[in-house]
């Protein structure tokens, strides 16, 4: 989706979620356990990396996991610049979910999933809550946008559940319906935009540049 127009300018913050990895595949809840790219990973973030270097990045901060850091170092590669790795931007804790796959927190915790998907508070697993994700990345996505220069680009290479959080938290959104932004392929990416009244969406779960559309809401 685009909502922006030629001619606007702002600072933008690109959240680039991580390659594929062997746990992606199985469809295993990963969480917080530090899983590697598979080959086609890397090859995902290399073709990525490409692209997004193309929009002159002027930073990269991203998850300390490795599939994140890995990611990261393909756009470092080609643009020249620093990674700065944090733990604040680790997919979500999800304690006993880790692990396992759909088909297993399904049939195990069946409750607490039906809960989780209806947009209620819940600690998957045990673990964080979506607004304790939010609480922790949200705050050193926005340090680090506050850094770029007047028309700035940031990239945050981090996790589908934390990119969702974070994108919910930078506009406003009410935590129940973060649900409703839906989830990013692998090396696919959100684009936020600095408008008049704050963060907007300009682009998600993306995998080609952005194309202005100009439209009657702008």
């Amino acid at each position: 989706m685009s909502t922006t127009t030629s001619g606007r300018s702002g600072r933008k913050i690109v959240l680039w979620r991580h390659g594929q990895t062997s746990w992606n595949l199985e469809r295993r809840f990963q969480g917080s356990t530090d899983i590697e790219l598979t080959e086609t990973g890397l090859a995902q973030a290399r073709r990525s990396a490409r692209l997004l270097a193309s929009l002159k990045p002027d930073a990269i901060v991203a998850s300390d996991l490795k599939r994140a850091a890995a990611t990261a170092a393909e756009l470092a590669a080609v643009t020249g610049l620093a990674v700065t790795h944090t733990d604040a931007l680790r997919e979500t804790y999800a304690g006993e979910w880790q692990g396992l796959t759909h088909e297993e927190i399904v049939e195990k915790y069946g409750e607490q999933y039906a809960a989780w998907k209806r947009g209620e508070p819940v600690r998957r697993g045990g673990g964080e809550l979506e607004t304790e994700v939010a609480d922790r990345a949200a705050p050193v996505v926005l340090d680090h946008s506050d850094r770029l220069p007047v028309d700035g680009t940031l990239v945050v290479v981090s996790h589908g559940g934390t990119i969702r959080t974070t994108i919910g938290r930078l506009l406003g959104l009410e935590a129940r319906s973060w649900e409703s932004l839906g989830g990013l392929s692998n090396c696919c990416w959100s684009v936020l935009g600095e408008g008049a009244r704050g963060w907007r969406l300009l682009e998600h779960n993306a995998g080609t540049l952005p194309e202005p559309v100009l439209g009657d809401d702008d």
